[in-house]
């Protein structure tokens, strides 16, 4: 569970905000010696700050992932989405957070690993997309599946117009990567969909073709 942490002291959050931009030695031993403080705030400041330096081993975003407080977990998913540089344990990180219990700690893994497009996370997705109970984590696995584009995923994303309309919307963008009679089939029935937006999603992939 998320607590509203209050108490962190002032001087800390300046200390921690300003090794964000300054690379020092000071700087970060203060971001160093905060990746374990007390207070979530501080942790996800240091975090942000030691991924934007580079300074968090495989190690240390491990360790972060497995935070007992969710939105530290949503921070390491968010940040992993950023970072260009790959690390031996990302990928397994971000697989083990799709199936955190917060939702929102599942849609920023989700959506870090559409961005890196890991062809081995797609199962995963997958499942996310088709059983998932929450419509945030369903529709960013779908957007994550269209990234990577696995034809494994392409009865998936055509079920997903069945979905709640943000899911349906979504759909309709992630099928431009899949090419297939049946995906021309899905999009075409789409064109009658009862929700709106939806329909100019599909109007606004014919604009683009013409």
């Amino acid at each position: 569970m998320d607590r509203d942490d209050q108490t962190l002291p002032e001087a800390v959050r300046i200390a921690l905000l300003r090794a964000r931009h300054v690379v020092s030695s000071d700087s970060r031993d203060v971001v160093t010696s905060s990746l374990r403080a007390p207070h979530e705030h501080a942790r996800i400041l240091a975090l942000r700050a030691a991924a934007h330096h580079g300074w968090l081993s495989s190690d240390d975003w491990d360790h972060a992932s497995r935070d007992e407080v969710d939105s530290v977990r949503r921070e390491v998913a968010s940040l992993l989405a950023h970072q260009h540089d790959t690390f031996a344990r990302r990928n397994e990180i971000l697989l083990r957070l799709l199936s955190d219990e917060d939702a929102l700690v599942v849609d920023a893994a989700a959506f870090a690993l559409g961005e890196a497009e890991v062809v081995e996370a797609v199962s995963a997705l997958i499942s996310v997309a088709s059983d998932h109970e929450d419509a945030r984590c369903r529709e960013s696995a779908i957007a994550a599946l269209g990234s990577i584009g696995d034809p494994r995923a392409e009865a998936t994303v055509i079920a997903a117009l069945n979905d709640k309309p943000p899911v349906r919307r979504r759909a309709v963008v992630a099928l431009t990567n899949f090419d297939s009679e049946a995906v021309e089939q899905a999009l075409e029935a789409a064109r009658d969909d009862r929700d709106w937006q939806v329909r100019s999603a599909i109007d606004q992939l014919d604009r683009d073709v013409d």
